[in-house]
């Protein structure tokens, strides 16, 4: 079978792929190639910028037509590589090669054996990697979850001032606002949003083991740490790692990768609220013509957009733990089981996508049911007993809590009638009696 949309193992590559396409310029292998021919190729300048003695006579006016190369990368020069990897099997190796014929094309021949100079694999995948991911949180990630926000905060504004019955342990609590309980989603993912905003990427880059022991012998007398300082964070705008094996430390991207897990977590408990409030008929959904919700059943309207969700970031923070425990760990200064992880980075963030899209399109789908919310408050006079109690507290009133625990913890209904009526009996004055019969559940919501 040919692979396309339909043969495609991973359904971010076929059932799902036209919501995750934008992002295969980041995680797809043929991007992986880019990210891989830029770090050579930036670092090929970087050295002409030193100068190293051997590269000073370059004329700066070629580097253009190097930028070029990975600039106008294109997927016939990635098949070139991996058409070379074939022979070296041996992925870096095979990238440079390629930028070894590209040399020939641009008048730099006799330069060619500084590229890839004193680097091991490790310090192109290090920094390649990283580099794709931080373009891909930038260009794609921070805006789908600031839209999130952002919706979020506007359904907060529009539901303000609609009362609403809370559920502790999904039994009838103290009466809340609609707004209210949006906003705590809506801070919650702001939080954890600046959190992941500033968490640094970062990237080993020191040599075969971390030393610049090729560098420091070819060239003793430049600070090679500090050529790697700058030429990871001007060129790449990254942070390099000071201390560190032959791979990176991961740290860093570990705690990237925990950052997100917990946005995920918190989208995961917003879309099982609103599955519920879709449940309770707190809300209705639009309905598209043509679309059905049950093969069996022609009424049913169902919540599969919240649900598609949840089930997109669970598989998305199975991985994301996964990378986040396992990257920091390797066998002394090094063992390959980092690579094969790696390689799978790109699959949390398309399921990450795949589900804020979803979030976003069931919220845009509710339709708010306010005689549904207001009936269940007003089948719900028990949950004023609180306020009551606390006033009779305020006044000095013998026993207030046992004295509504009578009242309310009973198997008959608790209406308006007999709050009032219990109300009556009370040996306060009338004016706490007022106080007291101005609580509603309509208007017991705090501020």
């Amino acid at each position: 079978m040919n692979l396309n949309q339909l043969t495609a193992i991973a359904p971010v590559d076929g059932r799902y792929r036209s919501k995750t396409e934008s992002l295969a310029l980041y995680f797809s292998e043929y991007a992986l190639i880019r990210y891989r021919v830029l770090v050579e190729i930036e670092y090929f300048i970087a050295l002409c910028e030193l100068p190293l003695s051997q590269l000073k006579n370059i004329d700066s006016n070629v580097f253009s037509s190097l930028r070029d190369i990975y600039k106008k990368f294109s997927e016939e020069d990635a098949q070139q590589i991996k058409d070379i990897e074939r022979t070296t099997n041996h992925d870096v190796k095979a990238v440079e090669y390629f930028i070894k014929e590209k040399f020939d094309a641009v008048g730099l021949t006799g330069y060619k054996e500084f590229i890839h100079f004193g680097l091991t694999s490790q310090d192109i995948n290090n920094t390649a990697i990283p580099l794709s991911i931080k373009e891909a949180l930038h260009d794609v990630i921070f805006s789908k979850i600031e839209d999130l926000i952002a919706e979020l905060t506007r359904r907060a504004e529009e539901w303000r001032d609609i009362p609403m019955l809370a559920k502790t342990h999904g039994q009838p609590a103290s009466p809340t606002r609609l707004g209210k309980e949006i906003q705590v989603f809506a801070s919650r993912l702001q939080k954890q949003f600046e959190i992941l905003q500033h968490i640094p990427l970062t990237a080993k880059f020191g040599g075969a083991t971390g030393n610049y022991n090729a560098h420091h012998v070819a060239y003793p007398a430049y600070d090679w740490k500090e050529f790697g300082n700058r030429f990871v964070y001007e060129k790449l705008g990254l942070q390099r790692e000071q201390w560190t094996t032959q791979i990176s430390n991961y740290d860093a991207l570990a705690a990237l990768f925990d950052a997100l897990k917990r946005i995920n977590t918190i989208i995961i408990d917003l879309d099982r609220d609103f599955w519920s409030y879709i449940s309770m008929e707190y809300f209705k959904q639009k309905i598209k013509a043509g679309e059905v919700g049950s093969s069996a059943m022609p009424h049913k309207v169902n919540p599969i957009d919240f649900e598609n969700s949840e089930g997109n970031l669970g598989i998305a923070n199975a991985i994301l733990e996964h990378l986040a425990a396992k990257l920091p760990i390797s066998r002394l200064q090094r063992d390959l089981t980092d690579s094969t992880v790696l390689r799978n980075a790109g699959l949390p963030f398309a399921h990450t996508l795949i589900a804020l899209d979803s979030t976003l399109k069931g919220l845009n789908k509710l339709l708010l049911n306010e005689q549904a919310i207001a009936a269940d408050l007003n089948d719900c006079w028990a949950v004023v007993a609180e306020g009551i109690q606390t006033i009779l507290r305020r006044e000095g009133y013998p026993e207030p809590y046992e004295a509504l625990k009578v009242l309310t913890r009973t198997n008959e209904a608790i209406t308006e009638q007999s709050i009032k009526a219990f109300i009556e009996t009370l040996h306060v004055s009338e004016s706490v009696k007022a106080e007291l019969r101005a609580i509603t559940p309509f208007s017991y919501t705090g501020i």
